[in-house]
């Protein structure tokens, strides 16, 4: 009896040591990112995890072996969702949203992203989201910028709310939320 405790004792450590390390293997890989803008407006900011593109296809045709193929679900970042938070009512795309703390994720397109925020906060970012939480969608135009090798979220004030700036590998988008 007693070797069996021992036994699973060991298979315990064994277990919990390859989950501290595979768990602070992503972290390294995709270290944590978090940006704050406030604007006359209002106070936003965004928690993310900024993986690297480590000469790979980013964006493109599943056919192409693209990391993030076009139509598919992106929790625009790694490792856990990303959340959004903003301290007063804004618009999303055309849409009026109360203030308070979201998901944003992306599904890419060629020439454009999409992008969705979802009030379901308790999902794990590699899961898909529960749609019918999704409260707003909006496309933004890719545009082209150098290099950029870690995915970045920026932000900007702006004079009726901020800008979010979403940059990897050669591509950005622009998120305009404005106060409603």
């Amino acid at each position: 009896m007693k070797k069996v405790f021992i036994g699973l004792g060991v298979v315990i450590v064994l277990l919990a040591a390859a989950f501290i390390y595979l768990n602070n293997r992503n972290r390294t890989l995709s270290p944590p990112g978090e940006v704050t803008v406030s604007s006359d407006e209002m106070n936003v900011s965004v928690f993310y995890s900024r993986p690297s593109a480590r000469n790979r296809l980013i964006f493109g045709e599943a056919e192409e072996g693209a990391l993030l193929p076009y139509g598919e679900y992106w929790r625009l970042g790694a490792n856990e969702p990303t959340f959004i938070e903003v301290s007063e009512n804004f618009t999303f795309g055309d849409q009026d949203i109360v203030a308070g703390k979201y998901v944003i994720y992306a599904i890419p397109r060629k020439g454009e992203m999409e992008l969705r925020l979802n009030s379901d906060l308790r999902f794990w970012g590699y899961t898909e989201p529960d749609y019918t939480q999704d409260l707003a969608t909006t496309f933004v135009r890719t545009q082209y910028s150098s290099h950029a090798e870690q995915f970045t979220i920026d932000t900007e004030a702006t004079k009726r709310g901020v800008e979010l700036i979403f940059t990897w590998d050669k591509f950005r988008w622009v998120l305009p939320l404005e106060k409603s």
